[in-house]
């Protein structure tokens, strides 16, 4: 940590840190091996990502075809074969048969609404080396790290705007933004909001306890790929290199006394048919072990960042993503699926009537920039955002458009006892 906090005290990158980058990019012996714990990492029972990992590993999708999609949307009840068929290309043709059957579930099991939230990033500090992310320790972009003066005034501006959910983001710098300075913010995001969600570095099971107990209802983490091979390519540096230690977090979180807990690949990152199984499979396999917990998926595909405007996903465009939703919400019929503000309006509006159940809205995803955003009014200092966002929409407008479309938009619906 110490040797990750020297490249990020600045906005400038020193001569040093420009070599250690270039050696980590082109010398592979330089970097650690990303399947080792580091000190301190607590382990667990490795069953789970084995068996995510093993059948992943032998997802032929190619090898499917029509008659199993068609096997598979027969079926009452999908199984993981019949999942591995709806992911296929072969599934491809059978688009509106999917969407369809999707817009059953979730109208059975979450009725005809949307709920909404707004995300607040906190801090862009980090101590990782990730290629694709803008927060990246070597990527050359304004820091900013929030007061607790400056995160209850963005939370009020928040909350006055009527949203009652709000999802707390930092940068995974443990020095700069350490599990007391998240504690305190999930106590002051109590007075103002109703359900509470983090996505931050991974932690212990002890400090995610600790997080719950300051206020905290559910974690997201996003495990970016699950092909660990292109995960050592991407993630050079810094605890999150270590790719175990991240598979495991959400299962941390349960062990931690979390009520939820969030799944993501950034699909584009490789190849999305064995991510988005992975990612379904990680659910499936906790919901067995951990039935109580409640489960969401989301679905983010690349987006440029600052000084790299060139990235895009990688053959992930929407007719798949539409494939993956209604893939999703099929086999996984109880869980809530999460389409963010990485996609643009009309992608948004037409699959929350399909297999979406939740929408961000009024989103930033700088530093301190609610006021500015929401009101007109400069609220002074900010710190970069972490990527572009497609759809810029208030909460306002958010809140009108789903009503337009036949929706009922939900703020809340826990009551706390």
């Amino acid at each position: 940590m110490a040797e990750n906090q020297f490249f990020i005290d600045s906005d400038k990158l020193s001569e040093a840190a420009l070599e250690r980058k270039h050696k980590l990019e082109t010398d592979p012996s330089s970097r650690t091996n990303h399947m080792e714990y580091m000190p301190g990492m607590e382990q667990i029972d490795p069953t789970i990502r084995n068996k995510v990992l093993s059948e992943m590993d032998s997802y032929d999708y190619n090898k499917y075809t029509a008659r199993d999609v068609q096997n598979a949307l027969e079926h009452e009840t999908c199984s993981v074969e019949d999942f591995k068929a709806l992911l296929s290309p072969a599934a491809e043709p059978f688009l509106e048969r999917m969407a369809q059957r999707a817009k059953i579930e979730t109208g059975k099991h979450f009725g005809n609404t949307v709920y909404l939230f707004t995300p607040l990033y906190i801090a862009n500090y980090c101590e990782n080396y990730c290629v694709y992310c803008g927060f990246n320790c070597y990527n050359d972009i304004h820091r900013k790290k929030l007061t607790f003066e400056e995160i209850e005034h963005e939370m009020k501006v928040i909350a006055d705007s009527g949203i009652e959910e709000i999802l707390m983001l930092t940068g995974e710098s443990r020095a700069q933004s350490d599990v007391e300075y998240i504690g305190e913010a999930c106590r002051l995001a109590k007075k103002y909001f109703r359900n509470i969600g983090l996505e931050i570095y991974p932690v212990n099971s002890d400090e995610y306890r600790y997080l719950h107990e300051c206020g905290a209802d559910y974690v997201t983490v996003f495990q970016e790929t699950y092909d660990n091979v292109k995960y050592e390519t991407l993630h050079l540096m810094g605890h999150k290199r270590v790719f175990p230690y991240r598979f495991e977090a959400q299962e941390r979180a349960l062990m931690g006394g979390m009520r939820g807990v969030g799944f993501s690949a950034l699909l584009g990152l490789s190849d999305f048919h064995k991510d988005a199984l992975a990612s379904a499979l990680h659910i499936y396999y906790l919901q067995r072990k951990y039935p109580y917990a409640e489960y969401s998926l989301s679905c983010p595909r690349l987006r440029p960042i600052i000084n790299n405007d060139k990235i895009n996903p990688l053959d992930v465009h929407e007719k798949q993503l539409c494939q993956i939703l209604c893939a999703y919400r099929i086999f996984l019929p109880y869980v809530g699926i999460t389409v963010s503000s990485r996609e643009q309006k009309h992608f948004r509006d037409g699959i929350v009537k399909i297999a979406a159940t939740k929408v961000s809205a009024g989103v930033s995803t700088g530093i301190g920039d609610h006021e500015s955003k929401y009101t007109g009014k400069d609220s002074g200092e900010s710190g970069d955002e972490q990527f572009e966002i497609s759809d810029g929409r208030s909460f306002d407008q958010m809140y009108n458009d789903m009503e337009s479309e036949g929706l009922q938009p939900v703020l809340n619906d826990y009551v706390y006892v």
